[in-house]
């Protein structure tokens, strides 16, 4: 991170896929070219109320451009995808949301572009015209394509006309307010590309934050040479609920031993769910929710929360056409009352909302290292500190109640545990967030 102070270090998002959540038809469009403007971004502003109560104080959208079908095939980066509304709604959604403080983060898809834009039509029909340089195209005029996906065409990121036009639609939203971005399959793109674009668009935008989604591969090096703020922390998001629904807290220590090795580099962009994965209460089941969040709330990162899990919503991502529908749903006009919503919704929204005010209250967790005090496969106990304040996180996933220390803990803050000393008890599958 280039400044210690820098706004992104207090920032915790809320994840929300637009065209999902505002219930846009997504495929079976017989003219996207020209179909009928429909003002739906102003569902998103009557959130934003929740998003504050929650805690949050960023929101990350994903796709907003103009696309053929669930916008991350792009047919104009400087359109709002009519779908959704226009320039308008999009400035007035905007201001509403710094109006309470929240920050906006949109979702940049610079790798590829839809089959239909204009500009790969171009290239296709005339081997002559300058939008060839913009990809990689054969000597037939075959294109090279997004990981195996023919309607995602690939940009040609070695030459210049991709670099300059990627700037210039990153410096035009951010002209218009936005406060960073997040770099779609930033992992398929070379890291010298950013290098050259990102240095550019801080000339006149030095605030800016450019968020990587990079899901394997070395992290610290691949920020190191792409000068990429941060990037998503697919290890952590693997270790944690992969050790809580197979039972291996092992896995879980790990992954934190990795996480720990990245804050000399930077700041990684944590979660627990996000629009591309099955949904955490699906994923470990609504028992251990808690314990998956209480995780993200007390050790290193820029947390989010992807919009409805809050909710206790449940969904599994499958495989093929459409298999991101269930985890992508359409949401109310206006959040239900809290004293509205049934028992497992309230008591999700009731945990978010106690997890993520300790974070609030602690701004040192964003960078300090977790050590693990103890572990088994069915329990474990982490510490975060500093050499001023620690927190201390007692998880239990197991079917009989356990007695674990707590290092130099004195409080219970959050959680089911009943504190002993030196120790804290918790029944089965119980947890219990305490402090120094």
């Amino acid at each position: 991170m280039r400044e210690h102070e820098h706004w992104s270090l207090s920032a915790m998002w809320w994840h929300v896929y637009p065209l999902g959540f505002t219930g846009a038809q997504i495929r079976d469009r017989e003219d996207a070219a020209g179909e009928q403007l429909v003002h739906r971004l102003p569902r998103l502003e009557a959130w934003l109320d929740h998003v504050v109560e929650l805690g949050l104080n960023g929101i990350a959208l994903g796709p907003v451009f103009a696309s053929s079908t669930h916008g991350y095939d792009t047919t104009d980066h400087f359109r709002i995808d009519p779908r959704l509304g226009d320039d308008a709604d999009f400035d007035r959604l905007v201001a509403a949301a710094h109006d309470r403080g929240i920050r906006v983060l949109l979702d940049g898809v610079f790798n590829h572009v839809g089959r239909e834009h204009p500009a790969f039509q171009a290239a296709l029909a005339d081997p002559g015209s300058d939008e060839v340089a913009l990809f990689r195209l054969g000597a037939g005029g075959e294109a090279e394509v997004f990981e195996g996906h023919e309607a995602l065409v690939a940009l040609d990121h070695e030459g210049e006309a991709a670099a300059e036009l990627v700037a210039r639609v990153m410096r035009h939203w951010l002209d218009r307010g936005i406060d960073g971005w997040r770099l779609d399959a930033a992992y398929s793109v070379p890291t010298a590309f950013w290098a050259r674009v990102l240095p550019a668009v801080r000339e006149r935008h030095p605030d800016a934050w450019f968020l990587g989604e990079v899901i394997h591969g070395e992290y610290a090096e691949i920020v190191e040479a792409s000068t990429i703020d941060a990037v998503t922390q697919y290890e952590l998001w693997q270790g944690i609920w992969h050790s809580l629904a197979e039972r291996n807290l092992f896995e879980l220590e790990h992954a934190i031993g990795r996480h720990n090795a990245l804050l000399a580099t930077f700041v990684p962009y944590t979660f627990v769910g996000n629009h591309d994965v099955t949904r955490i209460a699906t994923a470990v089941g609504p028992g251990l929710v808690p314990h998956a969040l209480a995780v993200l709330c007390t050790v290193a990162g820029t947390p989010s929360v992807y919009a409805g899990d809050e909710l206790g919503l449940q969904a599994e991502k499958e495989e093929g056409w459409g298999g991101d529908d269930a985890i992508r749903p359409e949401f109310p006009e206006h959040p239900t009352p809290a004293d509205e919503l049934d028992d497992a919704a309230r008591g999700a929204l009731d945990l978010h909302r106690t997890l993520i005010a300790v974070r609030r209250r602690h701004p040192w967790l964003t960078r300090a290292h977790t050590d693990v005090v103890v572990v088994d496969n069915g329990s474990i106990v982490l510490r975060t500190a500093t050499a001023d304040a620690s927190i201390v996180t007692a998880l239990n996933v197991t079917d009989e109640p356990v007695r674990l220390p707590v290092a130099d803990a004195t409080e219970v803050l959050a959680g089911g545990g009943r504190l002993d000393g030196d120790h804290v008890s918790l029944p089965a599958r119980g947890w219990a967030v305490l402090e120094r």
